[in-house]
């Protein structure tokens, strides 16, 4: 047989695709029909939908950490050191400031925000969460702060709790003055030249640029601000920033860029002691501010802790020339604060920026580097107990929530579940 115009192959490339459609064809036809139909579940299975909730957390723990954001990032983390997991995080931009309440019932986060990010309408407050679920309670407006990261004393407590001080510079210095208790903004007062705030029984006080500092009185209508002796050369060795305080003993320490160490007792009048150098301390050779003399040098942000109930300040120090005062440590130094004597010198395995230690009868230190890792060490071996990473490399805070019998007690009333 034979098909006008068509060739033996054209045939047989026409019938193999014929005979190679037909199979898919049915394929495809086999795949359009209806799935059979799950069962109904049994009648007896209560089928409820779900629910968002809160878990609740303990209040602040003696050997729990906060640990800053850092390079830009927002929020304070809570680590504790006892087994390395974070337990919540507090709501921060990275301009905010946190201060932990004496009576562990409430974080404040005085804090700066936009309504368009960065720019559009500009609102400054004291936000207050509770220690428990981290819920916002309430902001408290207040007219204006200063906007820095990286200090610890631009937004302070008073002792008591009833009080919060928040550092300001708009057009200069001033401080503005909340009440806690009534959960409004006082007043603002002013305080040309000076900075770096500390607790005071009657008001507070601040390290001025002339070298002095002053005390602010706010027990009577007006406040009053008072101005001690020159105790620091502030052009020539200034004091770090970032300092110590001990609520007990009402005792402020501080260190300068070459390593003097000062005390200052607060009061109506503060009366500081004659400074003593921490290198000497160390039977090493006094700091200098002389070009290119190495010496060991404190140096970083948070360079700085104390542990009050022994009166032992751990310090950060690596080798340098004066004016390498941001410069991270490299040893962690332990000072006897009573005898002026350094009782350990602990090497360290990273550079380090932040340091903070724990207040109980077996205190934890807390140090981070550039990285965002936390190192949690035995205070008083200097055991490393555990590396925790990503935790963030801001400055470290702990808190002082009262003895031992009180954590505990604490701890027995609930699970120490963290927060969600």
């Amino acid at each position: 047989m034979t098909f006008p115009g068509c060739t033996w192959h054209v045939l047989l490339k026409t019938a193999l695709l014929i005979g190679v459609a037909l199979p898919i064809a049915a394929a495809e036809a086999q795949t359009t029909e209806t799935p059979p139909m799950p069962p109904p579940p049994p009648a007896n299975v209560d089928l409820k939908p779900e629910e968002a909730y809160t878990q609740k957390m303990l209040p602040p723990q003696p050997q729990w950490a906060y640990v800053r954001g850092g390079g830009g990032g927002g929020g304070v983390r809570i680590f504790d050191g006892a087994t390395g997991k974070m337990r919540g995080e507090v709501d921060t931009s990275q301009r905010g400031d946190m201060a932990i309440d004496p009576a562990s019932k409430y974080y404040y986060v005085a804090d700066t925000i936009w309504t368009k990010s960065d720019r559009g309408t500009r609102q400054d407050f004291v936000a207050v969460y509770d220690t428990t679920e981290l819920k916002l309670q309430v902001e408290i407006p207040i007219p204006g702060r200063i906007i820095i990261g990286g200090e610890k004393h631009n937004f302070i407590l008073s002792d008591d709790g009833k009080t919060a001080y928040v550092y300001n510079y708009s057009p200069a210095s001033s401080v503005n003055v909340v009440d806690l208790v009534k959960r409004k903004f006082v007043r603002a007062i002013e305080l040309p030249g000076c900075a770096s705030l500390m607790p005071n029984p009657v008001g507070f006080s601040a390290l001025c640029s002339d070298g002095t500092m002053a005390t602010i009185d706010t027990t009577g209508t007006k406040p009053v601000t008072t101005h001690g002796p020159h105790f620091f050369p502030a052009t020539g060795d200034p004091i770090f920033s970032n300092f110590t305080y001990d609520k007990t003993k009402k005792q402020v320490t501080f260190v300068s860029y070459t390593g003097l160490v000062y005390q200052a007792t607060m009061g109506a009048t503060p009366t500081v002691a004659q400074p003593f150098s921490i290198q000497q301390a160390a039977g090493v050779r006094p700091g200098e501010t002389t070009p290119l003399d190495v010496n060991w040098l404190p140096g970083g942000r948070g360079l700085m802790a104390l542990h009050a109930p022994s009166g032992q300040l751990y310090v950060l120090m690596h080798k340098g020339e004066y004016w390498s005062q941001n410069e991270p440590g490299q040893e962690i130094w332990v000072l006897d604060l009573a005898s002026h004597k350094v009782v350990k010198r602990h090497p360290l395995k990273a550079e380090i920026s932040n340091i903070e230690v724990t207040q109980d009868a077996k205190p934890l230190l807390f140090i981070n580097d550039k990285d965002g890792t936390t190192y949690v060490l035995d205070a008083q071996t200097m055991e490393e107990k555990r590396k925790i990473e990503k935790t963030g490399g801001g400055l470290i805070l702990t808190a002082d929530v009262g003895t031992p019998a009180m954590a505990a007690a604490a701890t027995a009333s609930t699970d120490g579940s963290g927060a969600n």
